[in-house]
Order: structure tokens, then C-alpha cells, then sequence
């Protein structure tokens, strides 16, 4: 075994919330390790729509995520499996930006500033009020705190045994990037039998098709090609796109297993941040931006005490627990309640006929699901 390596903060997991969390927290002397199993760049499954309400924290943190081309998305519109249409502003906007260069902006931002390894963690173990982190190339680390941000499903959190991961999920979601005629300012949320679509520019002028399932839906037809042809494209406008849009990548990524079980915010003594702590459905299309916003209440709560000679661990879970549940347990369970709606076929009737009589339904919809301006 390797020497032990010592560090104030251990984060796993280079995702949006660990990459902010590890760049807020290298303004203020901390000793920072970040482990992250893939290198940079590299894409994930992701909606890759963010809500402008991190914006102004990003820019504090030096970050521009419009200096990539990020393109400015002003209106949302969504659709029932028949094609029926509804059109909405999107109150606070938001951008649409690739992981593979937003991951890569801000790693650029802290590689010269914060320890960086790529590995895979193997085990956390917390003893005499401190962690220590084995790693599957057999190094070990020490840290006083361990932030989880490790996203929707990880090896860790089968270590833990997590209560969510004990659970069996019917969900998968298929994420690939196509050349299109679409809007640069819209994203667009289609629905099919048994899941949805998302649509939206990326800086590359590429459109990221994300689309978020059940497996009972996707077991019948065995491959990703044949289920879009035939269920996507029950949709009219799935249809078209499908039809007409060239990939650009080999094959889609895909990730299975997603859970929408109730999660912690700290476990076993572990900070969870983004995914890890709670997973908001995709329909709602903020959890790129709940990933931000929750590196910054970590940040913020762990701040206020690491710089006195005695800190009170159990006083910040506690307070962070708190922090957490005010500014998003609501709006977990707004998403729950749509996403009931949106795969009950009589449901989605009803709200549409609704929504078509009054629509700023769907503003106060998204208002619900979205945070208020990050300063």
C-alpha cells in the first residue's frame, strides 16, 4: 500500500458538482483532492440544458460557459405522444452547453489548483473522526471530509449499500448528439409510451437528443434503433427528427438503473452533492443547474467553519441537511408529481386541454422546478 496522502477535503466524483465544489473551495486555502474515474474530456448522459440561475455563481467562480458558445435558450416547448404542442418562455432562461467541453472548462479551471487523480474509488471508511479512501490502484488517502458526488449510480454507492441501490429501477436513459435543423434558443420535451425526449442546441451547433425510458418499454424491441423507430416515432416529432437527423456519434450512450428513490443529503458522514444527494426527472431539465447550486450550499456551509480550531461535524451535516431540503426537496417532488402525469396517457390529456386554456400553468411549472437567480 502507498503512503497515505492527507487532505481537508476528499472529493469523489468529477462531475458539475464536484468540479464546482473543488474550484469554490480552492479560493479559500483549502487542501483539495478531486478522484475521478474517467479523464477529461469526455460526454455523459445529460439533458445538457442549464438554467440560468447558476449563471451569475459560474461567473463568480470565473467561469463563462458563453465563452464556449454556449447557446442562450429562451423558450421550452412540449409535446404528447400524439403531437399535440404547448409553447412556453422560459422564465429565467438558460444555456445549452455540452458536458464534454463544460467538464473540460471547469477541470482547465482547477487542475493547477486542487489534486486531481483518475482512478476508482474502492472503499470509504470513517474512524477517530476521519476517512480514509482506498483506490482500485491500490492508493490510499486521508481526508477530514469526503464530498460524494459520484452522481446517479456509482460502485460507492453499492459499497455503502445505499438504501436507493438495494431497490431494483426500471429506468434507462439514451443520450447521442445529431445534426439538425433546430432552434438555437428552444428546448423541446417530447413525449413517447413509457418516457420522453429532450431536444437542445449545443455549442456546437449540435442537437443533444436525450431521452429518459422504462425498461418494460425498451425489452420489447431489444435495440435502441428499433425502439425509436417504433415507439419514439409515435410522436410526430420524434418522428421527423429521428428520420431526418444524421448522428454524430458511433453508438448512443446509455445508462440503466437510474433511481428516483428518496436519497440522503450526508450518509455514513459523506456530503452528497448533485445526483448523489437526489435526482430531479430530467422532464424538469434543471438538474445540471441543482448540481451547481448544490457545490455552492456545500461550499458555503463548510466555509463558515474551517477555519476554527474545533469543528462540529455533526452541526454541519446537520446544517447542510437543512440548507439542502429548504431550496430542493420541493422541487424533487413537483418533478415526481409531473413526471406521474406525463406517462399516464389520460392525465397528459387532461393537462394538456388544460394547459392550452391557461397557459401560464406552464411558466409557474417551470418556476416550480427551477431556483430563483444564484448571487
Amino acid at each position: 500500500m502507498a503512503s497515505l496522502h492527507k487532505y481537508d477535503v476528499l472529493i469523489i466524483g468529477g462531475g458539475l458538482a464536484g468540479l464546482c465544489s473543488a474550484l469554490h473551495l480552492s479560493f479559500h486555502n483549502v487542501k483539495i483532492l478531486l478522484i475521478e474515474k474517467d479523464t477529461y474530456p469526455h460526454h455523459k448522459v445529460c439533458g445538457e440544458y442549464v438554467s440560468n440561475e447558476v449563471l451569475s455563481y459560474l461567473n463568480s467562480l470565473g467561469i463563462d460557459p458563453m465563452s464556449l458558445g454556449a447557446k442562450s435558450i429562451t423558450d421550452f416547448e412540449i409535446s404528447n405522444k400524439k403531437g399535440s404542442l404547448l409553447k412556453a418562455k422560459l422564465p429565467l432562461g438558460g444555456f445549452g452547453l455540452s458536458r464534454y467541453a463544460f467538464d473540460n472548462m471547469l477541470y482547465k479551471a482547477i487542475k493547477e489548483k486542487v489534486d486531481v487523480i483518475f482512478d476508482t474509488v474502492e472503499s470509504v471508511a470513517f474512524e477517530n473522526n476521519h476517512f480514509s479512501v482506498s483506490t482500485l490502484s491500490k492508493q490510499q488517502y486521508s481526508a477530514n471530509f469526503v464530498v460524494g458526488a459520484f452522481g446517479k449510480r456509482s460502485n460507492v454507492d453499492i459499497f455503502m449499500k445505499r438504501s436507493f441501490i438495494q431497490k431494483p429501477s426500471s429506468w434507462l436513459a439514451v443520450k447521442a448528439h445529431y445534426t439538425f435543423d433546430f432552434s438555437d434558443t428552444t428546448v423541446a420535451l417530447h413525449n413517447f409510451d413509457g418516457g420522453y425526449c429532450g431536444l437542445s442546441k449545443t455549442e456546437t451547433n449540435a442537437v443533444n437528443a436525450c431521452y429518459l425510458t422504462t425498461h418494460k418499454s425498451f425489452k420489447r424491441f431489444g435495440n435502441i434503433s428499433e425502439f425509436q423507430k417504433k415507439v419514439l416515432s409515435e410522436n410526430p416529432y420524434l418522428k421527423h427528427f429521428f428520420k431526418e437527423a444524421q448522428p454524430l456519434f458511433k453508438k448512443p450512450l446509455t445508462i440503466s438503473q437510474i433511481s428516483f428513490e428518496q436519497k440522503q443529503a450526508v450518509e455514513d458522514h459523506i456530503f452528497m452533492l448533485g445526483d448523489s444527494a437526489g435526482l430531479i426527472h430530467p422532464l424538469c431539465g434543471n438538474g445540471m443547474a441543482m448540481a451547481i447550486h448544490s457545490a455552492k450550499l456545500f461550499s458555503e456551509v463548510f466555509l463558515k467553519v474551517f477555519s476554527k480550531e474545533e469543528v462540529n461535524r455533526n452541526q454541519m451535516e446537520l446544517e447542510y441537511t437543512r440548507v439542502w431540503k429548504e431550496t430542493f426537496s420541493k422541487r424533487i417532488q413537483t418533478g415526481r408529481s409531473i413526471q406521474k402525469v406525463l406517462l399516464h396517457p389520460a392525465a397528459t390529456t387532461v393537462g394538456f386541454s388544460i394547459a392550452k386554456q391557461f397557459p401560464s400553468i406552464i411558466s409557474s411549472l417551470i418556476r416550480k422546478t427551477h431556483g430563483n437567480s444564484l448571487k
